[in-house]
């Protein structure tokens, strides 16, 4: 199973062409295992500490004291944070449970909490529940622009493109950190990769000139995206590392870099080492499947089956809803007797989310199940045009290639060629074929 098709991680684009000779590969040379080999023996996590220490303390209150409500969003709130530290499930349906047992104590009339819900929802990828939230929210009236700031959020995530700059307007403040990242987002969305690194450019100014050290861990960690998708490589790696230096258990920060070294520079053990301590920190399905596609890379067929076997245990011994929908699709489209299945997903990814990504999927589906006229009808309705992501492009250009409109191809390649870095090496040779 081609498991390079997998999975895309984060946003880079574009890698400088690879040659065999030893000046070429000082050239691809950007990271140094010395700027970032401290943070693969930090074993303390004070953020993990302090959390569970603030986790203990409130639940001894609430426990005295249960008629305060107001603990129980405190407690959301922490094991929310804890979630995003660790990656256990268990602890955002913990959050949730709380959110849902302070907003029944205030009889649903507190915009805060519905606000809180719809966040946790986003995060679990149930994406209407978390807009009925927030239209509730909205019409309590409490704080309408972090309402607005959502409701963008969760329109972009719904495929609901006009609703969300309509929320974007509303909330225009080219001095608001919120905006100028959405406002990024959105050109992102556009295609206008340029305009949305200077959105980003901007907001990392306001994180950096506020000292505030929340912000400025997330705008490093995403500017670095930024920047990988625009092929400048060394300037992704400055602030994956300037986000460690703030925070050295970022775990997304040691996934840019592990790419880095496996995509651009063609290190897979390299990348595996970093992956390997996320593993031990960080658990999270998708990382079996990042240790596949690279298995996958260095032709190894057992360590490649051994990390997918992996990945589905842990799928299968936890509840992620339909977290993981989009990567369950593209693994079992790989595996003739799954596709049927895969199929099914994602039918169910257009219900949840009819965007792009959710009609890509399902003309794949339809692709590898030997359907290549209804894959086609597909993209030429849903895709083409509509989404910018290579391996959305990817897929067109093979499914185009299918129904022998090859005229349409050739941009594709280029852009394609351009964008090996995202997509991964293991796609290159087939990019070269189409």
């Amino acid at each position: 199973m081609k498991t390079n098709k997998i999975i895309k991680l984060f946003l880079f684009l574009i890698v400088p062409l690879v040659f065999s000779n030893c000046t070429s590969k000082k050239t691809n040379q950007v990271t140094n295992k010395r700027d970032y080999n401290a943070y693969l023996e930090v074993n303390d996590n004070k953020k993990l500490q302090e959390i569970n220490k603030e986790i203990k303390f409130w639940q001894t209150k609430f426990d005295v004291a249960p008629n305060q409500s107001s603990y129980l969003i405190t407690l959301a709130s922490q094991y929310s944070q804890l979630f995003e530290i660790t990656g256990k499930i268990d602890d955002l349906y913990k959050a949730e449970k709380l959110l849902l047992e302070a907003n029944e104590k205030f009889v649903e009339k507190n915009a805060g909490i519905h606000r809180a819900i719809a966040r946790n929802y986003i995060s679990q990828h149930r994406f209407k529940e978390a807009l009925s939230h927030l239209e509730k929210a909205e019409e309590l009236g409490e704080n309408r622009i972090g309402t607005n700031k959502m409701l963008f959020d969760v329109y972009m995530e719904l495929g609901s493109y006009d609703l969300a700059k309509d929320k974007l307007t509303a909330i225009q403040d080219n001095d608001d950190f919120d905006y100028l990242i959405r406002l990024a987002k959105w050109n992102d969305h556009k295609g206008d990769l340029d305009t949305a690194i200077s959105c980003m450019e901007k907001a990392l100014k306001i994180a950096e000139d506020e000292n505030n050290k929340g912000l400025k861990i997330w705008v490093y960690s995403n500017i670095g995206d930024f920047y990988g998708h625009a092929g400048r490589i060394n300037d992704s790696y400055k602030y994956y590392l300037k986000t460690l230096k703030e925070d050295n258990n970022n775990t997304y920060a040691l996934k840019g870099i592990a790419w880095i070294t496996f995509s651009h520079e063609r290190n897979p053990e390299q990348a595996l080492e970093i992956i390997d301590h996320i593993e031990s920190k960080h658990l999270v399905p998708d990382l079996y499947l990042l240790k596949a596609e690279i298995a996958e890379y260095q032709n190894d067929k057992v360590e490649e089956n051994k990390a997918i076997k992996k990945y589905n245990e842990i799928l299968t011994s936890h509840d992620y809803g339909d977290m993981y929908n989009k990567y369950n699709v593209l693994l079992m489209v790989e595996n003739p007797n799954q596709v049927d299945n895969a199929l099914k997903i994602a039918q169910k990814e257009i219900e949840n989310r009819p965007t792009p990504e959710s009609y890509d999927l399902l003309a794949w589906s339809y692709f590898k199940l030997g359907e290549k006229e209804k894959a086609l009808e597909i993209i030429q309705k849903h895709t083409i045009n509509k989404s910018f992501e290579p391996h959305i492009l990817y897929h067109n250009a093979e499914i185009l290639k299918a129904n022998n409109k090859t005229a349409q191809i050739a941009p594709m390649k280029e852009e394609l060629l351009a964008s090996v870095y995202e997509l991964g090496p293991g796609l290159e040779s087939k990019i070269k074929n189409l």
